[in-house]
């Protein structure tokens, strides 16, 4: 995690406290259970609890255990009955590392999930009210980074919010997916630990009873939860190009907000840099670049490896949080974006009425022409017109090829713009909803 772009919040989940209070908790969950069905001391369950229940943890002694025992799991346990004291026998009882360590990783992405889906929301709220501010703002479609046809700017933002709704719906499947617990032992068979203990655990630690796990957790389930985060990453970046791509001068229809006393460059004061939608792009690559390593823990030996362990330490803290600093950031960014209609209004007008090329082809055709003659005769008067030698309407009322099929009012009736945007309305219906 690197603390230039790492929230407090999120950062707290992967802390190494934070890590060893879920230890215990499903340990002494774990000693509770055992206690109700009579394999341990009922006494002993609440002296664990009573002992330990609001102890700050000592990581850099459990560090020092663990340089001495190389096991980690094991480290903490003799920690705790440095804490508990005699109870501390009945700890751990039947239950195996992973136990312990794949159902903390659960909880941890759990949580690290709800504060993600917390940030799309917040996205969301940003894109819906700068979209319906300018609903109804033409601007120009481009397709291959060419002038296309008209749409909005309010389409434009439409289009992301429809895409982070399917990223929420996505994230809240894969928090389902993850939140899986296990405590089933050596090899899964529950062979030293009764199910129900696991059944409880799951219960209080707000996780559902993993059905089958070997001696892990099955990686399917994590490696859906990374690609997930890979995806929204990629919804990101997506954004983010788009609004790299306006603030371009030659464009220049949106702008990065820039704030008082700030800088776009060391050596040329005029500058105004997409410094932020850049920065977007940078660490939407990171968090996708943790997908790989996720797909590839799914493959282990045989009932359990660690191969997946070094992986995981890396990429769960690094790929949330990450990500939560990115939906932030974006956020931020949508919200106070500065949008110059004037601009769009310049572009749409840059290419003398091309934009309508498309209508003027269509109205040929209803007029009798063969499509393959229509093309022909529009694209005859628009190349011109590419080149900057003529207006695209005038041209096409000198053609008398093309005034055999319409007349120069029928020519004008194609160059209504306001005809490109009379379904904005159906459009904003199906993202937003309402009647």
């Amino acid at each position: 995690m690197i603390p230039r772009y790492t929230r407090p919040e999120m950062a707290a989940i992967w802390e190494a406290q934070t890590r060893f209070k879920i230890w215990f908790e499903i340990e002494a969950h774990a000693a509770d259970a055992l206690a109700e069905i009579g394999v341990i001391p009922k006494e002993a369950a609440k002296a664990v609890w009573a002992k330990a229940r609001d102890v700050i943890f000592d990581v850099a002694r459990i560090d020092a255990i663990e340089r001495e025992t190389k096991h980690d799991v094991i480290a903490f346990l003799t920690h705790l009955a440095e804490i508990v004291g005699p109870e501390a026998r009945f700890v751990h009882q039947g239950m195996t590392s992973s136990d312990v360590l794949d159902t903390c990783l659960n909880v941890q992405l759990s949580r690290a999930a709800d504060i993600l889906l917390d940030d799309i929301d917040r996205v969301l709220i940003a894109l819906k009210r700068r979209a319906f501010e300018y609903k109804m703002t033409p601007t120009i479609g481009r397709s291959h980074g060419i002038h296309a046809e008209p749409v909005t700017f309010g389409l434009k933002l439409a289009y992301a919010y429809a895409e982070f709704s399917r990223a929420r719906t996505r994230l809240v499947a894969a928090r389902a997916e993850v939140a899986t617990c296990a405590i089933s032992g050596a090899v899964g068979t529950f062979a030293q630990i009764d199910p129900r203990v696991e059944e409880h655990v799951a219960k209080a630690m707000g996780l559902t009873p993993e059905p089958v796990s070997t001696q892990v957790i099955p990686r399917d389930r994590h490696a859906m939860y990374f690609a997930t985060l890979g995806v929204i990453a990629a919804s990101v970046e997506r954004l983010a190009v788009e609004i790299r791509h306006l603030q371009r001068t030659e464009v220049l229809e949106a702008e990065e907000f820039f704030s008082e006393g700030q800088k776009g460059s060391s050596a040329m004061p005029h500058k105004r840099n997409p410094v932020l939608s850049e920065n977007l792009t940078g660490l939407s690559r990171m968090v996708r670049a943790y997908v790989t390593p996720a797909l590839e823990n799914v493959v282990l030996w045989h009932e359990r490896d660690i191969s997946h362990s070094s992986a995981e330490r890396m990429i769960a803290p690094d790929a949330t949080v990450t990500l939560d600093f990115a939906l932030n950031r974006l956020a931020g960014l949508v919200d106070k974006l500065l949008i110059y209609p004037e601009n769009m209004q310049k572009n749409l007008d840059r290419l003398g009425g091309l934009v309508h090329s498309q209508r003027l082809l269509l109205a040929l055709t209803q007029k009798g022409a063969s499509r393959e003659d229509a093309y022909r005769l529009v694209q005859r008067n628009a190349m011109p017109v590419w080149r900057g030698e003529g207006d695209f309407q005038t041209l096409l009322k000198k053609d008398p090829e093309v005034k055999r099929y319409l007349s120069d009012a029928e020519i004008e009736e194609q160059f209504d713009l306001g005809y490109h945007l009379k379904h904005i309305d159906t459009i904003f219906r199906r993202v937003f909803g309402g009647p």
